[in-house]
């Protein structure tokens, strides 16, 4: 619609002498997507590592003015692409005043909005309403029944007004007719029974409801969307072929592609800005294994991989690795805190309830595999900072390891106790013993201050120990390093 302020009519005669025209839902949400993309606006904003695939897709839908659905696995930003349509919306549209299913003032289709035109004419009161009042979202379960989405006989409504049953105004309506003019959605549509499924084929279709066996039809003007998940259409349910075939597009979402679109999300969506005087200080690298367990997870061979592993797991992660951190910040009474390789037992418990295990994960345990995705994580993104941890290791031609000062340190029967709890200093000071260890980190890892540099130190020893070139043993809250082949020796 042109942009002039139309919402001072008050009645419809007000309304046509103002100009103001009338157009369906899905041509209302392509004309304004048509007018962002020529004035090049971000049309989804929040949405993150979709600009080359899924928002595409999306738009092409909205621009076919079609009814579609998300189908992904959890955890992929469907409910949140879905509660973004609303932004396309006109700011405000006019209504029948009193209209139970927002009739358009030009064609009433409520017996309570006929009424009142047919009495009132041209003097006929309309009111406004908002975008996010046009938005409505029903979450499929499967004891969702007709009446909640379409409507019902209302025996109260009759009782109190003296109609009959066969009176249109006795209807009460679900909430479908009650976003007319407006969008709906429906998460997980799987989960609803297939009787259910096919009391939607007429409103997709035809555009039309018929309630009770009613003998008038309320055509409806209302844009359908839905979300699924593939796991659904085994385990709990399917989607009915004649409804399938009533959706116009199909649109495929996916986790995010790399490590940066990732990160991006979960600074995002997780609470990182705590309102309390401790800092917590986070290196590029320690981001980058919290983000790498999501993709160890989704490859992994413990894990279903037809569940998929949410977004929401890293997010809840680096939320209680914060934590744990914070928590030693204001135990030790430090303004600035940095995580430490040991901190990541803290994010443990955000992954145990979000992983689905097959079989042989099962038999590990989840805390078991959630540590070895960990330790997994660690050794992806060690290799991206320090050499291969076998680099040049071939005695046999005299040829010593790029970490040979660190491994024969502990071959010396040397080993290092590392802790969450230590002071910095403390902490610092066990880890500067190994001899060569602080000049590999200062040479791969830029820090600026102790606290940083003992956590690089650390990443050292753990990747070294990822890549089985020392032992690690954890008691007490204590991880001690030391030498492999000698740990063996002692077992």
């Amino acid at each position: 619609m042109p942009t002039r302020d139309y919402t001072t009519a008050e009645t419809i005669g007000e309304l046509r002498a103002s100009g103001y025209g009338e157009r369906s839902i899905k041509d209302e949400l392509r004309g304004n997507l048509i007018r962002k993309l020529a004035a090049n606006k971000p049309v989804f904003s929040g949405i993150i590592g979709y600009d080359r695939t899924v928002i595409p897709e999306l738009i092409n839908a909205i621009l076919s003015r079609h009814d579609f659905i998300l189908l992904g696995l959890r955890g992929q930003a469907k409910t949140r692409i879905l509660r973004a349509l609303p932004k396309l919306l006109d700011e405000h549209i006019p209504i029948i005043k009193g209209c139970e299913i927002n009739s358009h003032p030009y064609t009433p289709i409520s017996k309570h909005a006929r009424v009142l035109v047919a009495e009132n004419g041209d003097h006929t009161p309309i009111e406004w309403i908002g975008r996010e009042q046009r938005y409505g979202e029903k979450l499929a379960t499967p004891d969702v029944t007709i009446s909640d989405l379409i409507g019902d006989v209302d025996p109260i409504k009759a009782a109190a007004q003296r109609l009959h049953y066969a009176h249109e105004g006795v209807i009460h309506f679900g909430i479908i007719p009650r976003m007319n003019r407006g969008i709906f959605a429906i998460n997980e549509v799987p989960d609803l029974q297939p009787r259910i499924q096919v009391g939607l084929l007429n409103i997709m279709e035809e555009k039309d409801i018929q309630i009770r066996g009613f003998p008038i039809r309320i055509p409806l003007d209302v844009l359908i969307v839905f979300t699924a998940n593939p796991e659904d259409y085994t385990n709990r349910g399917s989607i009915i072929t004649p409804l399938k075939d009533r959706i116009d597009s199909q649109i495929l979402t996916h986790y995010p592609v790399n490590r940066a679109y990732a990160t991006a999300i979960t600074d995002q969506e997780a609470w990182t800005e705590r309102p309390h005087e401790v800092q917590v200080m986070m290196p590029v690298y320690f981001r980058e294994i919290v983000e790498e367990i999501a993709f160890q997870a989704r490859d992994s061979e413990f894990i279903d991989q037809k569940s998929g592993v949410s977004t929401r797991m890293t997010i809840a992660a680096i939320e209680n690795l914060i934590s744990n951190v914070e928590k030693r910040g204001i135990l030790q009474h430090q303004q600035v805190v940095v995580p430490r390789l040991c901190d990541l037992a803290a994010v443990v418990p955000a992954m145990t309830g979000k992983l689905e295990l097959v079989y042989e994960g099962e038999q590990q345990g989840e805390v078991n595999v959630a540590e070895v995705l960990i330790g997994r994580a660690v050794k992806a993104v060690f290799i991206q900072y320090f050499p291969d941890a076998f680099e040049a290791d071939n005695t046999a031609l005299g040829e010593q390891s790029y970490y040979q000062h660190v491994l024969g340190w502990f071959e010396n029967g040397n080993k290092v106790e590392l802790s969450d709890i230590l002071d910095d200093d403390v902490f610092h000071q066990e880890i500067s013993q190994v001899d060569g260890l602080r000049e590999i980190a200062d040479k791969h890892i830029k820090t600026n201050s102790p606290a940083e540099q003992a956590v690089a130190m650390e990443f050292v020893l753990e990747g070294l120990h990822q890549n089985s070139r020392l032992s690690k043993n954890i008691a007490d809250g204590l991880r001690s390093y030391s030498d492999m082949m000698g740990s063996i020796f002692d077992q």
